[in-house]
This record gives C-alpha cells, sequence and structure tokens, in this order.
C-alpha cells in the first residue's frame, strides 16, 4: 500500500516541462484542469440559465440578451484561466514568453482561427447580426440561432443547420432584414389582360392589399403602374409587413387573394403570346438533284 501510494505521488510530483523557473508537474496539471472545468461547468449553469432567467426580467430584446450573457460568459471563463494559473503557482509574468512562441503560431498556422475569434467579437458587440435575426448571406436564408467564438449557426428555412464562419459576415455582403426596423417591403408584380377596366383593376389590387390582415396599414398600400409589356399591363401591388419571417407566407396569400378577387371580378390574366409567321416555298425548293 506505501508502495502504491509513494509510486503514485512520484507520478503527480513528475516535471512535464518548465516555463522559465516554474515547474509544470502532473499535480498541478490536474488542478489546473480541474479548476478550469469547474469554471466551465458553473459558466453553464450560472452565466446561461440564471443569468438569463434574469434578464428576461428586464425585458430585453433576444439579441442583447444572447450577447450579454456570452460575453459574461468568456469574462468567466478568462477568470477561471488566470485564477487556475495563480492556484498552481504559475507566475503570469512567465507565460509572457510562453505567448510569444504561441504568437509566432498564430501567425503562421492560426491564421483562419484567429480571423474568425476576432470577427466573432466584432459582431458581438458592433452587433450587425444579432441572435433571432433573420438574414440572407449568399443564397441562404435564415434566423440566427446562435453566435460562438468561432462560427456563427444559421437555422434555414428548410429546418438545416448551416454553419458559417464569424469571418464571412465582416468580409461578405449580409443583408439582414431584422437590422433596425422590422418592417418591410413586399412587391407582388401582376399583368392583365389590355381590355380589362383599369379602374377596376387598380380598385381591386388596392382593396386586396387593405383587407389583408397581413398587411400593415401604414405606409398604406400602393398600386403602381409599371409598364406596358407585350400582352399585358404590368402592374404592381406594393404593400408593408411587420414581420420579415412572414414574407414568403404572406407573399404566397397575398397572390392567392389577387388570383380569386380577379376572377370574382371578371379581370383576365392573360397568357403570353407569340406570333408564328409561315413562309411558303417555291415549288421544288426542297427536292434535291436528280
Amino acid at each position: 500500500m506505501n508502495e502504491t501510494l509513494e509510486l503514485l505521488t512520484q507520478i503527480l510530483n513528475y516535471p512535464l516541462f518548465t516555463i522559465q523557473q516554474d515547474q509544470v508537474t502532473v499535480r498541478r496539471l490536474l488542478i489546473f484542469v480541474g479548476i478550469l472545468f469547474c469554471f466551465w461547468l458553473f459558466g453553464k449553469i450560472l452565466i446561461k440559465k440564471w443569468v438569463s432567467r434574469l434578464l428576461v426580467r428586464f425585458r430585453l430584446d433576444e439579441g442583447t440578451s444572447y450577447n450579454l450573457t456570452r460575453v459574461g460568459y468568456y469574462l468567466f471563463l478568462t477568470l477561471g484561466v488566470l485564477i487556475s494559473f495563480q492556484f498552481v503557482g504559475i507566475n503570469m509574468s512567465s507565460l509572457v514568453v510562453l505567448f510569444g512562441f504561441l504568437s509566432v503560431g498564430i501567425g503562421f498556422g492560426l491564421q483562419n482561427l484567429t480571423s474568425n475569434f476576432i470577427s466573432g467579437l466584432i459582431i458581438l458587440f458592433e452587433r450587425p447580426i444579432r441572435v433571432g435575426d433573420r438574414i440572407t448571406i449568399g443564397d441562404e436564408e435564415g434566423d440566427v440561432t446562435e453566435i460562438n467564438m468561432r462560427s456563427t449557426t444559421i437555422k434555414s428555412l428548410n429546418n438545416i443547420a448551416i454553419i458559417v464562419p464569424n469571418s464571412e459576415f465582416i468580409s461578405s455582403r449580409v443583408i439582414n432584414w431584422s437590422y433596425s426596423d422590422p418592417k418591410v417591403r413586399i412587391d407582388l408584380d401582376v399583368g392583365v389582360s389590355y381590355s380589362s377596366d383599369l379602374d377596376l383593376v387598380l380598385e381591386t389590387l388596392q382593396r386586396v392589399g387593405l383587407e389583408s390582415p397581413d398587411v400593415l396599414k401604414s405606409p398604406k398600400p400602393e398600386v403602381m403602374f409599371m409598364s406596358f409589356g407585350d400582352s399585358a399591363w404590368d402592374l404592381r401591388l406594393r404593400v408593408w409587413i411587420q414581420n420579415p419571417k412572414e414574407n414568403i407566407p404572406i407573399r404566397s396569400r397575398l397572390n392567392i387573394a389577387i388570383v380569386r378577387a380577379f376572377r370574382e371580378n371578371g379581370i383576365e390574366i392573360p397568357f403570353p403570346q407569340r406570333d408564328l409567321h409561315l413562309k411558303s416555298m417555291p415549288a421544288g425548293a426542297g427536292r434535291g438533284p436528280v
């Protein structure tokens, strides 16, 4: 038994490496990892659970609450790292040399990771996007569900999680439907036959916009005559909605309402017309040599 304890003590006191004059043993490393794990676990429970519930009482929006919770979590982990180094007896000044070597590695091999991390901090503090925002980046549209140190998670309209590196939000063009004012405009283009009663068409489209429960009354719906098409008058119904996340369903309901209203009033939506000209050929033109 004594031999086992002595062997265990030797293993725990075995020096792994030295940072200047500070010797790092197995015991110190285990204590360091244990303290970090405790701070990580308490951070998950304390910051993400209790603090997030406390912020709900202040009636903050979802994006602000998430940013405060995330920043508090990172600060809590940073405090845990500093306490861990002090608890195991490693002088912080000794880590300057280690960080100097790490900075060389970051400059050569971790540029992408560093760029994404810094971009994540910019996103959290500058807030070009927030959790809950409806955004379009590239060809993908979805809602921001999580902003992490390296990447941001977007849930697409097909309920698919898309992991986007944070640097893309800083260097690429991003459409944020919910950035300042969630109110957005929808334009619906429709063509009607030249034989239609224009005043009736304008009145019908205006009524569709005003009677829709999805459309805001201010700004008021507008109907505009856009152009003379090949086989129709090109008109546009312009409306405003409150929630950009309902853009596609509302557009669909308005299109259905337009079709039904046109049918009730005998307004025709014409098919595209194409003229085909047949030209007769001289007799014998298509025959080959005999």
